[in-house]
């Protein structure tokens, strides 16, 4: 009898050892390697859609720490898609595509990209609406009721020269492919390097919108309601064709 509990109790730490390994395991993960994100509105369409959910690689640009030194990462590059904490309010993240690294000179002209007199080929831009501003459109236009920040209005000047907007050292210039639905640096400025957390690596869950069907059959509010009908309909508001796509 003493040995068989001798045995069960050795079971036992074994099984509480590997759960707790796994468990490190995992907060390592999530701290330092990966991040879970969920899109949150429509300015990356049709790259990314409103309820994406992605996976961010965190080790993709290298964070400042030790590790840095042995683990192989890369420069952030014009092109990139990156999640940022937002200059703005830092506690929220924000998604954009990454137009201009520093150095570069930025202009748009009836909504093309040039950076350092060269126009971008950019495939993946949409715009949904048909109506030209002068602001957003044809960019760096010094206009203070554009609905840029107050800050952004003031510290633009400073780096506007010939027409074009010179990206600082240690900042970038981000766009949404949603050119005109996009909260970006057109309207509040530059995203410093510490404020990257990483880029997309994948699309691991991808849900279609039921606030609609929700609305014509619940209460306002009930979230009971809204929880069951997910779960119920869950094979059906999935997007397969999305879910573990690879973000290139």
């Amino acid at each position: 009898m003493m040995e068989a509990d001798q045995k069960s109790r050795v079971d036992w730490l074994s099984s509480l050892q590997s759960l707790l390994t796994t468990v490190v395991i995992a907060v390592f993960v999530i701290a330092f390697v990966v991040q879970a994100f969920q899109i949150p509105s429509e300015s990356m369409e049709n790259t990314l859609l409103i309820g994406d959910y992605l996976l961010v690689d965190k080790l993709r640009y290298g964070g400042g720490a030790l590790w840095d030194h042995f683990i192989p990462y890369r420069q952030v590059r014009r092109g990139d898609i990156v999640v940022f904490h937002y200059p703005v309010n830092p506690a929220q993240h924000f998604v954009k595509r990454v137009v201009g690294v520093p150095g570069d000179r930025v202009r748009l002209i009836k909504r093309q990209v040039y950076v350092n007199g060269t126009m971008l080929t950019e495939p993946y831009v949409r715009h949904s609406s048909a109506r030209l501003d002068l602001y957003r459109d044809d960019f760096p236009q010094l206009i203070n009721d554009a609905g840029e920040s107050a800050s952004w209005a003031g510290q633009m000047k400073k780096w506007v020269e010939d027409k074009q907007l010179i990206v600082p050292e240690g900042f970038y210039f981000v766009l949404g492919d949603n050119r005109d639905e996009s909260l970006d640096s057109r309207y509040w400025g530059f995203v410093p390097r510490e404020n990257i957390i990483g880029r997309p690596l994948l699309i691991y869950w991808s849900v279609r919108s039921v606030n609609d069907e929700i609305s014509a059959k619940s209460k306002p509010g009930d979230k009971l309601y809204h929880f069951a009908y997910v779960v119920s309909h869950l094979f059906q508001i999935t997007r397969w064709d999305r879910t573990l796509r690879l973000i290139n």
